[in-house]
């Protein structure tokens, strides 16, 4: 059985406390604290950290709170705490970064070319807000706006990139470890297993065909994160952190 680290113990509780009280603020909680896009009137700048305690469910907060205890006892104590931490927030970061910059490569192109055609900001906006077009558009134009509308009213909440973040970095500590799906019980090692579950994302997020993960998951942020965990962790091993450990 893995040993509940401290940090491990400090983030499931905060995880919890906060899924408690999206259970009885519901949408005032999601509204607040998801990570909206960045031009959405939703978006706040502490949604960047915020998000990473949010959850959609309760399947969603179970397995991510899982994986966190199953991998990130042995990534803490192979750490130490504060290394721990820092790399977790790292690529939660990371999974922010990515996703946002992934929704702002598809906007971006198709918001132009809106606003080429003759619409102004305002409108594009307010069609963007309420669901609702103006009339006289132009097939071109309500096909850029069907687009970008789920770009611009995207949220996106939950631990998945801090949790790949943690996962890749349980890889470099034990590329030989045997990781299975709990839906295809094949033991793989980690070398081979989390490469692969990130050329999935890395398909899903581009095709939107969805492999494991329900068709709303942010692709992009599992990537992040887990890029921004093996970079960090690449790292302090190449340059033997342990000789400076933070305790």
């Amino acid at each position: 059985m893995n040993r509940l680290t401290e940090a491990v113990k400090h983030l499931l509780i905060v995880n919890v406390l906060f899924f408690i009280a999206t259970s009885l603020y519901g949408d005032m909680m999601y509204e607040w604290f998801s990570l909206w896009f960045p031009k959405n009137e939703n978006f706040q700048f502490w949604q960047v950290f915020t998000h990473m305690f949010m959850h959609g469910g309760i399947a969603h907060i179970g397995f991510n709170m899982f994986a966190l205890w199953m991998f990130g006892g042995p990534v803490e104590q192979y750490l130490g705490k504060n290394k721990f931490l820092f790399i977790y927030f790292s690529a939660g970061l990371g999974a922010a970064l990515f996703q946002v910059g992934y929704y702002y490569f598809n906007y971006l192109p198709m918001y132009t070319e809106l606003v080429n055609s003759g619409l102004t900001g305002d409108q594009i906006v307010q069609m963007l807000t309420s669901n609702q077009t103006i009339q006289g558009l132009n097939q071109t134009q309500l096909y850029n706006l069907q687009e970008v509308f789920p770009i611009y009213n995207a949220s996106m909440v939950g631990a998945s990139g801090c949790i790949m973040g943690i996962l890749a970095a349980f890889g470099l500590m034990n590329p030989n470890a045997e990781l299975m799906l709990i839906f295809l019980p094949i033991p793989i090692k980690a070398k081979y297993f989390i490469p692969g579950i990130i050329l999935l994302d890395v398909i899903s997020a581009v095709t939107g065909q969805s492999f494991f993960s329900p068709s709303n998951t942010a692709y992009m942020a599992h990537v992040g994160g887990a890029v921004i965990g093996f970079i960090v962790m690449w790292y302090w091993k190449k340059n033997s952190f342990n000789k400076n450990r933070w305790n």
